[in-house]
């Protein structure tokens, strides 16, 4: 079952309809991030829908993407460009074109630009290409070839070096390795009677010595396994030598799917996805969990904590072993069978991959190396910069040309070896910024983000990562967490950009939890929200998600748990009267695992017992929880048949204060959020693009989703045209069109247009309002009526055909009924 992501709101225009799905272009709302944005991370299972938060509360524009100059897009993305920055004037960055703001910044853009560009070449003259540069794999590390095993090793500290292991007795004298001039140490192992020296699966380790004269024993850097006895507490990880032999290497059987038009995201951790209280597998993952995702209509999925981590309870962040999928939950060859199946089912499967620290371990991890060596010569920076002390990580050297090759070549490897089609870079602020973003509050003022506070290393390191990703696999999705803000982190490195597809849409998540601590309901501000869920910068793609790990972990409560609390526990059975709070948590929160997650630590006795997933609760017919999982599955079903979360037509058309109404368009679709604890709006006008008639496409009242089924979902409302045509000011809301609906508390609402047939379209064409047309209309409505009365579940809406009637009327809006101006509408600036 999805862990939360909050009603229909954060996910529609908004994100579009709550999971969290990825939209094609978003609409302008404003070139800074001007609403408050704290660090938060998208976790857990819970989906995320393309575009973030609502559509622009400012008119649609439906903007073509600003082309760079065949200049400076050459310079940046081809890689046979004799070119250098000097022949590009910086005015020619398609940034600028966007947002002039950024030219007073075209210093800052010339300089990053420049080491871009002199980094791509230098990789391209000594290594050939950027994409062979990235299959540092083939040459570090073990690999297999004709009559030896290669391994290699950068160390540069190391005075001597040898391999050791299983295969000779832990005694590296007879493995001694050789060191070139630049710090590579390297060993050709012979076959043994045909067969490798090193059996699969055995353990091995690389030995060297330190200036000091002391040998220490390390995990090799680029292990493509690393396991740990289950039997003995506290047991360090071991490096396994990983060559399966033909018979049982993974053959994968399907295609990618295509990157679908918006994209359904299911976040997950595979080891917490069973029911039961322990690490669930790979293959379990792939064939109980996997059919449940595709089910519910979702089309991709993120994997957490792929990458190995010794601490299972740093969620997969304190990464110690960047090449090896973690052990906990199988073999590199079950995470295999775990994408085919997805691919099979027509899923595409993203990875996390936490690219800006790694684990501050020294016998398992990577910072292992870090022993005697300068700056420059080593993985991490020395001194403060090379330490996060928020995280009690270690910190990359970005400059280094092995640091990336280790991790591009680490890109690389997920992609080709694992066919994962993308990724979700963690920690992006704090890559960016020297500061990493700890005690800083980003206000959306540009010299927070140009500044010598911008670490320019790391930015050229994430357009390089960008620019291979989508050269080896053009149809890779890759999303950045950053919280700050940053202007063009979404745009192309053709652009001058930083190349990520999406960012996530950080605020979100934090805005909904501080609500429900510190806000009652009646207090909720429609312009507050609006402003959350639409401050994005113009042409830059967000992911919107309502909650997050960050919420949900030990400590905090889930979103269910504020609104419902011990209610969940006990009364959640739809045999009984449901109390208030019952009620109020499945009006608002339509999907989402209840309980926080608390991982095996210390602390709860290392106990299982809150890291998994209660599939029994949304499987059992008479609990409420089946409500849930039913408008998850109904969410994306609405973007599968009406594809809204791709449009660009974005457009706020009321924020209502004093009713708690947001009436919203995305797509050709019409939302009507109505936060108000109480009142029904019986009749109540929303205002819309295009004529015609509108029917209910999705109704988070209706019965099957726990609702009390108060609105009519077969009732037609007919369009009224507002003020005079090509003047938006005099329409309603700035929008052409009208019509009635009822609103019910607490409700969220999605009408669409009703195609009708060529002779029906003639017809209305032709016929203009009167008294016989009136006459007829009036019979339908007392047909309707009378069904109305006979239904004793109240499942048709009086108000409805009323609206239908005054609609029809044409009757003009008041200035009375007009609700909110669009001025009142224009969200952030």
């Amino acid at each position: 079952m999805p862990t939360a992501c909050w009603n229909l709101l954060s996910q529609t225009a908004l994100g579009a309809l709550m999971p969290s799905s990825l939209s094609k272009d978003a609409s302008k709302v404003s070139t800074s991030s001007r609403c408050g944005i704290s660090k938060c991370q998208t976790r857990l299972i819970i989906g995320s829908f393309r575009a973030a938060g609502f559509p622009s509360p400012k008119s649609c524009v439906k903007h073509e993407r600003v082309q760079p100059t065949s200049a400076i897009s050459d310079i940046l993305t081809n890689d046979n460009s004799t070119m250098s920055t000097a022949d590009v004037e910086t005015e020619n960055i398609g940034l600028f074109g966007m947002d002039s703001a950024l030219e007073s910044y075209k210093d800052h853009f010339r300089y990053r630009i420049m080491r871009y560009v002199e980094q791509k070449k230098l990789i391209e003259t000594y290594e050939g290409s950027l994409e062979e540069f990235a299959q540092g794999y083939l040459k570090f590390g073990f690999n297999r070839e004709k009559g030896y095993i290669l391994y290699q090793e950068w160390a540069p500290a190391a005075q001597e070096a040898e391999v050791i292991g299983d295969f000779n007795g832990w005694d590296g004298s007879n493995h001694r390795m050789e060191k070139n001039q630049f710090g590579v140490w390297s060993i050709k192992i012979p076959d043994c009677n045909g067969n490798p020296a090193i059996p699969h699966k055995s353990r091995v380790k690389f030995r060297f010595k330190h200036g000091n004269g002391d040998w220490i024993d390390r995990i090799p850097a680029w292990i493509k396994y690393a396991t740990v006895d289950p039997g003995k507490f506290a047991a360090p990880y071991d490096g396994v030598y990983w060559d399966p032999p033909p018979s049982e290497r993974y053959q994968f059987k399907y295609p990618r799917p295509p990157n679908p038009k918006s994209t359904r995201i299911y976040e997950a951790h595979v080891g917490m996805s069973s029911s039961e209280p322990r690490i669930n597998s790979y293959q379990e993952f792939a064939d109980d969990v996997l059919p449940r995702i595709q089910a519910n209509g979702y089309n991709t999925v993120q994997l957490m904590a792929v990458m190995e981590h010794s601490y299972y309870a740093s969620f997969g962040y304190h990464v110690t072993n960047f090449f090896a999928a973690s052990s906990r939950s199988g073999t590199p060859e079950d995470l295999k069978y775990l994408i085919d199946k997805a691919h099979s089912l027509g899923l595409r499967v993203l990875m996390d991959v936490v690219h800006s620290h790694t684990s501050n371990n020294i016998t398992d991890g990577l910072n292992g190396f870090d022993v005697g060596q300068s700056s420059q010569d080593s993985y991490f920076h020395t001194g403060e910069r090379g330490y996060h002390k928020l995280w009690d990580s270690r910190l990359f050297n970005y400059a280094n040309w092995e640091v990336l090759r280790f991790l591009l070549s680490n890109l690389r490897w997920w992609i080709e070896e694992f066919n994962f089609d993308g990724f979700r870079f963690d920690g992006v602020t704090s890559m960016l910024y020297h500061h990493h973003g700890i005690n800083t509050t980003f206000t959306g003022n540009y010299n927070e983000y140009f500044s010598e506070a911008t670490d320019v290393d790391a930015v050229v390191y994430m357009m390089l990562a960008n620019h291979l990703i989508h050269k080896i696999l053009p149809d890779a999705t890759v999303v950045a967490e950053d919280v700050s803000g940053m202007p063009g982190l979404c745009r192309p490195v053709s652009d001058g950009g930083i190349g990520f597809d999406y960012r996530l849409a950080m605020a979100i998540p934090d805005k909904w939890i501080d609500y429900l601590k510190n806000k009652k309901d009646e207090d909720w501000s429609m312009k507050e929200i609006t402003c959350s869920l639409t401050n994005r910068r113009y042409t830059e793609k967000c992911i919107a998600y309502a909650e997050s790990h960050d919420q949900a972990i030990v400590g905090d409560k889930t979103v269910a748990f504020f609104l419902m609390d011990k209610e969940m526990y006990s009364n959640m059975s739809c045999l009984t009267e449901a109390p208030p709070e019952v009620e109020r948590g499945i009006a608002l929160h339509k999907f989402g695992h209840p309980e926080w997650i608390d991982f095996p630590r210390e602390g709860n006795g290392w106990s299982y017992e809150k890291c998994r997933r209660q599939w029994d609760l949304v499987d059992t017919d008479h609990l409420r929880y089946k409500f849930m999982n039913a408008f998850d599955k109904a969410m994306n079903l609405l973007d599968e048949e009406f594809s809204f979360l791709a449009s660009s037509k974005q457009i706020v058309s009321s924020i209502n204060e004093e009713d708690k109404v947001i009436v919203f368009e995305r797509g050709d679709l019409v939302f009507v959020f109505n936060f108000h604890p109480e009142n029904m709006y019986d009749g109540y006008k929303v205002g819309c693009d295009l004529p015609g008639k509108y029917r209910v496409a999705l109704d988070s009242d209706a019965w099957e989703f726990g609702g009390h089924g108060r609105v009519g979902h077969d009732v037609d409302h007919f369009t009224t045209p507002e003020g005079v045509p090509g003047v938006p000011e005099t329409n309603f809301n700035n929008r052409p069109n009208s019509f009635k609906v009822l609103s019910p508390p607490r409700t969220a609402l999605v009408y669409y247009m009703v195609e009708e047939t060529l002779e029906e379209n003639n017809h209305n064409k032709s016929t203009t309002f009167s008294e016989a047309g009136t006459a007829t209309l009036v019979e339908d409505e007392e047909n309707i009526k009378k069904l109305a009365s006979a239904d004793k579940s109240g499942s048709f809406s009086e108000s409805s055909t009323t609206g239908r009637l005054e609609n029809e009327e044409r009757e003009f809006a008041s200035s009375e009924n007009r609700g909110v101006v669009s001025s009142e509408a224009e969200g952030p600036n």
